[in-house]
């Protein structure tokens, strides 16, 4: 996704927000879920395990999915 990304302030902002949102708060929740999985026991039959493994995996791939729109926005503005 190299391509121009066209947003208002607000829909730039907004996503800026959730990409915060996704790296700082979300990864830690998740990284607590792991954590909490693993000290369960037996990783092969954790079903908790694997539910935060697949949050991980969705919450990565979103914020890379915002890293590359954050890097090629372009503001559109009112003249």
């Amino acid at each position: 996704m190299n391509s121009q990304y066209f947003s208002s302030q607000e829909g730039l902002e907004k996503l800026q927000q959730e990409y915060e949102h996704r790296t700082g708060v979300q990864r830690a929740e998740i990284a607590a879920r792991l954590k909490e999985a693993k000290e369960q026991g037996d990783l092969s039959e954790n079903q908790e395990f694997s539910d935060a493994k697949e949050a991980q995996s969705m919450n990565e791939g979103r914020i890379e999915e915002l890293k590359q729109i954050l890097e090629h926005a372009v503001v559109l503005t009112h003249n």
